[in-house]
């Protein structure tokens, strides 16, 4: 029997594929160990392959495609629906495989090499930037058990642990100058490292067509350009801006029952990331065109 349609539960080292033929007879449901998962799809004619959309997905969905073999990744969000009573690898992957076969069903855009290694670039700048923010905070309150004040502001926290890296002492035991100059430093290394990012973001920027031509969108830097550009290529899988704005989370939640039509707050269902670079740019919009227009 020719198996048409495979559903796969990715996992780290154990896979569990779930295939069925043309008239839904179940094939095979069977692990497979890390190293018998490429071998094993090599050697089936092409067929439909569903996988949740997990951050190792992409990957798999390349090497699949290079087989032969048409990919779809769907939200795992969609497909719990499908999951029968229990949760186990064989009914996630039994799952899966209906749940690729649905006309309606919405998929996510396989993202290419060079959009995970830009992605890269805007997790790793994300993580220092919340690691900055956490030293900041733990360093404003420790100088303020001690009656020092800093303003608000990461100009001013970063100016203060500047001056206490160039020699300044503070009339403070030893022991509590060691420990802000030690934070200090380490809230300057921080610093230096998420320029860095910012900085190689800016010639991502330069160097693509289309994150120039986003930035032409008042509002939209080179982080948030890049940032977009990373999340969805081309964009070809949204019919229009509103299926873009819904993607983010953006639209209002559609609660409407009986004829009424009752719109919540914004779903917040997208990906975060993206969602919190735009509204910080809209808002920094905004804040300015108070004090003047905008050039667009």
């Amino acid at each position: 029997m020719q198996v048409t349609t495979i559903g796969i539960d990715l996992a780290k080292n154990v896979f569990q594929v779930h295939g069925i033929t043309t008239r839904e007879e179940v094939v095979f449901n069977k692990p497979l160990r890390r190293a018998q998962f490429l071998p094993f799809f090599a050697k089936l004619e092409p067929c439909l392959i569903g996988m949740e959309s997990y951050s190792n997905a992409h990957y798999w969905a390349r090497e699949l495609t290079a087989l032969g073999h048409e990919v779809r990744l769907i939200p795992p969000m969609y497909v719990k629906p499908y999951v029968k009573r229990g949760k186990s690898d064989a009914i996630v992957a039994e799952a899966i495989c209906e749940a690729v076969t649905r006309p309606t069903m919405r998929f996510v855009a396989i993202k290419t090499v060079e959009q995970q290694a830009l992605l890269s670039l805007h997790r790793a700048r994300d993580l220092l930037v919340r690691q900055r923010t956490q030293l900041t905070n733990g360093l404003r309150g420790l100088v303020a058990e001690f009656g020092i004040y800093i303003p608000r502001g990461l100009a001013r926290i970063i100016g203060f642990a500047e001056d206490i890296t160039l020699g300044e002492v503070l009339d403070l035991p030893d022991i509590a100058n060691e420990v802000i100059r030690n934070l200090s430093e380490q809230l300057m290394a921080l610093h230096r490292r998420v320029r860095w990012y910012e900085e190689r973001l800016k010639q991502v920027a330069k160097e693509d067509a289309r994150v120039r031509l986003l930035r032409t969108i008042p509002g939209v830097g080179a982080v948030t350009a890049s940032a977009i550009i990373a999340s969805i290529g081309d964009g070809h899988q949204f019919r229009n801006g509103r299926e873009f704005a819904a993607w983010l989370g953006l639209t209002p939640a559609n609660k409407s029952s009986g004829g009424k039509e009752k719109l919540g707050r914004i779903t917040k269902m997208g990906d975060q990331y993206l969602r919190s670079l735009l509204i910080v740019g809209m808002t920094s919009l905004v804040r300015h065109t108070r004090s003047g227009p905008v050039a667009v």
